[in-house]
């Protein structure tokens, strides 16, 4: 269904059962499959491939030659029915690919709000984005990764699989990620190893000292006194009112691939 506001190129492929909103803007020689519904603003660019079933939110920018809702790369896929959420104001620069999920996990890939994936950018099926994340150009997602809000992820950075990357995490070019990060951390390497919490990225963010400063704190129970998991989350239950502590805390009670060392 198409809206009669929306600005479609002639030649640009869509089919009747996808729902465009009014405007949208989808560029030359791009495809808009079954089952995708495309909400108000957002602009696709030429030769882009959008496959449903997928919901792609408002005032999202998909650049030339990404590939946005296809079968995913597992070889359990048999073609069930099986999803992709995309929120509002990312930006998903040239080829960018994003894969479906399966139903060996919930079915659904879910990607938040005001996120930048740079150039060829991978994130592959069941994976989870947060909001306000960046991933660098070349960065590749494996499934079942979870990222959460303001994670920034350099170049060439890959994660293993079922890896979850705490918020505010950030991790230098490069970065082979085997293993979960903890909220706040600093990271970079192959593989990666903890570098300090990410200071600066902080203090952009509204971060006071004070705050910062509790931060270095439980980073230092958790990575300089030779603690077990379960011993720095002894220590640091005493501080779970403060909900950055909470944060840390929760990232090392749910991580289920060991965190970084």
């Amino acid at each position: 269904m198409l809206n009669s506001k929306s600005s479609i190129h002639p030649s640009a492929i869509i089919d009747p059962s996808a729902e465009i909103a009014e405007g949208v803007t989808i560029g030359p020689w791009s495809i808009i499959g079954p089952q995708v519904k495309i909400e108000s603003g957002t602009v696709i660019a030429s030769h882009v491939i959008v496959k449903g079933p997928c919901r792609i939110g408002k005032n999202n920018q998909i650049f030339q030659f990404c590939s946005i809702g296809e079968d995913c790369q597992d070889k359990k896929y048999k073609g069930e029915e099986t999803y992709l959420e995309i929120g509002d104001d990312n930006i998903f620069r040239e080829s960018c690919t994003v894969h479906r999920g399966t139903v060996q996990d919930n079915a659904i890939t879910k990607i938040g709000s005001r996120n930048l994936f740079m150039v060829n950018v991978h994130i592959a099926h069941d994976c989870i984005i947060g909001d306000d994340v960046i991933l660098a150009n070349n960065t590749a997602i494996a499934g079942h990764v979870v990222i959460d809000n303001r994670a920034i992820l350099g170049g060439f950075s890959a994660v293993h699989q079922f890896c979850h990357i705490g918020t505010s995490v950030m991790c230098g070019a490069g970065t082979v990620i085997l293993k979960d990060i903890p909220a706040y951390v600093m990271a970079s390497g192959n593989p990666a190893k903890p570098h300090g919490i990410n200071s600066e990225g902080l203090k952009r963010l509204g971060f006071d000292s004070k705050q910062i400063t509790q931060i270095k704190r439980a980073y230092k129970t958790i990575y300089r006194q030779q603690l077990t998991i379960d011993q720095a989350i002894d220590q640091l239950k005493n501080e779970k009112d403060n909900p950055h502590i909470s944060n840390l805390i929760d990232s090392l009670q749910n991580a289920t691939r060991g965190i970084i060392r």
